[in-house]
């Protein structure tokens, strides 16, 4: 064998097919004639989820125990690209020591709406935030021979019916809001591959979406990686080959293999298409490490990075009379059971076995702070009870101060279904009242994902938001409350003061088989700062103990520049922030200010320093659907510079040449222009689009591959509506427990082609026409169809599995 790399060309037909899925759970297949090595991949956002046994996707099955990393929401907040490279470079480490070559993640999507379920996967609201931020994810993590996967591209914004949703939206909104943040990650890092969306596009699955896959990722962005499907995402193996989308996983038995093979001697797939997913993939295998590797991880110093990081990622929301930092010897009355049994990453598939894990009933004792004593003061499962209550309002009585842990409930936020609500449980409210009825000040401690609507706000004298900050989470509060740490996190979201203030909650998440955008550009502080709607907390908004000011704001050509001095009497850091308005009238509608550049700036007491942000090339640009490409409209622009995208005390005015004048605008779009875009009727969502409203509602039977099993309730047979009565008693019964069913949650609306897709080759997807027969009435016939497609396919994958280790060297 030459020294050459292996090609595509090198491979037979069926060994080509047969590399575009994966051999099993987390594995690609290996051709060991050629010496073609598997790759091992394996869940990673924030942490490790290696399983060598009872592997799953969904985070089930117990995993080897890792670092739990704080999540992507809370690093979010720490607008710290050097540590977010920092995490990657760890988490990189930690995987090529357990032999994995491939982490899944990070996650970038945007937080379309606080109500989003997988919202702590994801990094911000913002994409030149979040594109920044993954970039450096995944530098980190490629630098130790690790592939990143960024997802999940794109547009996926709902857990609920994620399998079938259909994501509707314009161009403008699709490339502006949506793609962006991939856009970096994909110019600015490199990355060696991108997990696809399970949702559709504009009619298209992600995994077989031409537009996203060929035109953008590969075409206008130079993306030469692996597009994997998330696990059970794809749909069409030959459609996705021929759009751009290289691996299938997990192992969806060998019906994939044969219709690639199919297509290609057929004529319906180019020969030149599968090649160039095969060479994808054998580029992969050249890019990462080897599996075997002599890496060693100090835990310790990973445990301690995780503190740190968690510590920077806290939001200090509230400091009335500026009670923290806590002195030392003050008397602390803890209350909550969170603070006993902690909040610290979300349910779902990346669920991490830690190697430690602190909670702030212990991590006090290495504090200098006096512990009081200890109340629960509501039950976990969101009980009140009288004497809890009694009990701490007892405690805090005689304390110097209250600190009181909350949380999101794990039901109310994980993969696989979104948030009910944006409300904490009542009786976690009831035990911080009652603290705070003893007179005693009261510290909160929020934990969860995302935001929370808080009418109990003004009960507290402090309170700090920790998102979900891992296994050294509650080391990290009592840094930030002792003031060992100040404060430096800052929101990378807005937190809303309710559910109803933001534009898509009328219709999120949809249960339809369209999730249309109607909001446009119109998500988080894009439409707050545009409609006039206050919220609680601003986007980029955190409290220190320290204070800034910003001053001497000079701009040129191609930067802003400005002084950043802290004027309190401690070190500390902030964000200085970069927002971009446009000042002259144009017909092109936008929001009223977006972010462009921000710089973490650390200071000494009395410290100044000059920062200076670059103007990029995302700086003044818009989408120009006319054109079809990146525009710059003539015109003035406002340049707006401070610490949050409500306090922007410097600005200044700059005239841009632009590449297009401004033109003239369209009447329908006047909704858009005002911001007015909370239940806009159809013609003006149809004006956005440039086309007809797709059709909303599911029309079954007759049923396909992509219904959804619960549209079974609609099927013509009385037998199978029977029998899905107790699918769906069993889906009500999960939805009533404590902790996420994810499990039921993902088969609920899981469409009928999973049958074949996720049953590791024990079905067919000739076996799944005989269910969708069965479905549409034709019970006697389908059932008879069943056994002999059962019977088929796997002598079909029997027969195929022994024709590729043939062909490939491996074991049958």
């Amino acid at each position: 064998m030459t020294d050459d790399p292996v090609r595509a060309t090198d491979l037979t037909l069926l060994e080509q097919a047969a590399l575009l899925s994966g051999a099993d759970v987390w594995e690609t297949r290996p051709i060991p004639r050629l010496g073609v090595p598997a790759i091992w991949m394996s869940d990673g956002p924030h942490g490790l989820r290696k399983q060598e046994s009872d592997a799953d996707h969904l985070g089930l099955g117990q995993s080897e125990p890792a670092v739990c990393y704080p999540t992507a929401a809370t690093i979010g907040n720490t607008w710290d690209e050097d540590l977010a490279t920092e995490l990657g470079k760890a988490l990189g480490r930690e995987a090529a020591a357990k032999g994995v070559q491939m982490l899944l993640g990070p996650g970038l999507n945007i937080k379309r709406s606080p109500l989003g379920g997988r919202n702590f996967e994801y990094l911000s609201e913002d994409p030149e935030l979040a594109g920044r931020m993954a970039a450096a994810y995944v530098r980190g993590i490629q630098s130790e021979g690790v592939a990143a996967t960024p997802k999940h591209f794109a547009v996926n914004s709902q857990e609920l019916r994620r399998l079938v949703s259909d994501s509707v939206l314009d161009e403008r909104t699709l490339r502006e809001l949506y793609l962006t943040g991939f856009e970096i990650v994909v110019r600015e890092s490199a990355p060696w591959a991108i997990m696809s969306a399970y949702n559709l596009v504009n009619g298209t699955y992600a995994h077989e979406n031409a537009h996203l896959l060929t035109d953008i990722l590969r075409g206008e962005w130079g993306f030469d990686g692996v597009v994997v499907s998330d696990w059970g995402g794809s749909n069409d193996p030959v459609a996705a080959a021929a759009a751009g989308g290289t691996l299938e996983m997990p192992f969806p038995g060998f019906a994939s293999v044969r219709a690639l093979v199919s297509a290609v001697e057929n004529g319906t797939l180019a020969a030149s298409d599968l090649q160039a997913r095969v060479d994808e993939i054998l580029t992969l295998t050249r890019r990462v490490n080897p599996r075997e590797t002599s890496v060693v991880v100090d835990d310790d110093a990973h445990h301690a990075l995780a503190r740190r990081a968690a510590a920077e990622g806290i939001v200090l929301l509230r400091n009335e009379s500026d009670i923290l930092p806590l002195a030392p010897a003050t008397r602390v009355a803890l209350v909550g059971a969170f603070a006993d049994a902690p909040r610290y990453q979300g349910a779902g598939s990346s669920v991490v076995n830690p190697t430690r894990l602190t909670n702030l009933r212990d991590a006090i004792a290495e504090t200098p702070l006096a512990l009081a004593g200890y109340a629960p003061g509501y039950r976990p499962d969101g009980t009140t009870d009288d004497g809890l209550l009694a009990e701490a309002a007892r405690l805090a009585g005689g304390a110097d101060v209250a600190v009181v842990a909350l949380a999101i409930p794990d039901a109310d936020e994980s993969e696989g279904r979104d948030r009910p609500h944006l409300r904490l449980p009542q009786a976690q409210i009831d035990a911080l009242r009652a603290v705070a009825g003893s007179g005693t000040p009261v510290v909160a401690v929020l934990a969860g994902g995302g935001p929370v609507e808080m009418p109990w706000l003004g009960d507290t004298a402090a309170l700090l938001h920790t998102y979900l900050g891992g296994q050294a989470g509650a080391e990290a509060v009592w840094d930030v409350v002792t003031g060992a740490v100040n404060p430096g996190g800052r929101l990378a979201e807005t937190l809303p003061v309710e559910a109803g203030d933001t534009p898509a909650s009328w219709a999120f998440p949809s249960d339809h088989r369209t999730a249309e955008y109607r909001e446009g550009l119109y998500v988080g502080y894009r439409y707050s700062t545009s409609a006039g709607v206050a919220p609680a907390f601003p986007f980029g908004f955190g409290l220190s103990y320290t204070r800034f000011a910003y001053s001497e704001l000079a701009l040129t050509e191609s930067e802003a520049s400005f002084t950043v001095t802290n004027i309190g009497d401690t070190a500390g850091s902030d964000v200085a922030q970069l927002y971009v308005a446009r000042t002259s009238p144009s017909p092109v509608y936008r929001p009223a200010r977006e972010l462009k550049g921000f710089a973490k700036v650390r200071l000494a007491a009395g410290e100044s320093t000059r920062v200076s942000l670059p103007f990029g090339e995302r700086a003044f640009r818009f989408f120009d659907v006319r054109t079809s490409g990146w525009e710059v409209e003539e015109g003035d622009y406002e340049i707006l510079v401070g610490p949050n995208s409500a306090d922007l005390p410097l600005r200044a005015t700059r005239h841009l040449d632009g590449t297009v004048p401004a033109g003239h605008g369209d009447p329908a779009l006047a909704a858009y222009a005002a911001a007015d875009v909370c239940q806009l009727p159809d013609a003006a969502f149809a004006a956005l689009l440039g086309r007809a409203v797709p059709e909303r509602e599911w029309i079954s039977p007759p049923f396909d591959r992509n219904t959804p099993l619960d549209q079974l309730r609609r099927s013509p047979s009385r037998l199978v509506r029977f029998a899905f009565g107790f699918v769906e008693r069993a889906k009500r019964r999960a939805d009533a427990q404590s902790y996420p069913d994810i499990t039921m949650a993902f088969i609920f609306t899981a469409p009928l082609r999973t049958l074949d897709k996720l049953t590791m080759g024990t079905f067919s997807p000739v076996f799944t026409d005989a269910v969708m027969s069965i479905a549409d009435g034709r019970v006697i016939r389908g059932l008879a169809a069943a056994v002999r497609a059962f019977l088929g396919g796997r002598r079909a994958d029997r027969r195929t599995r022994r024709q590729v280790a043939r062909a490939s060297g491996s074991d049958a």
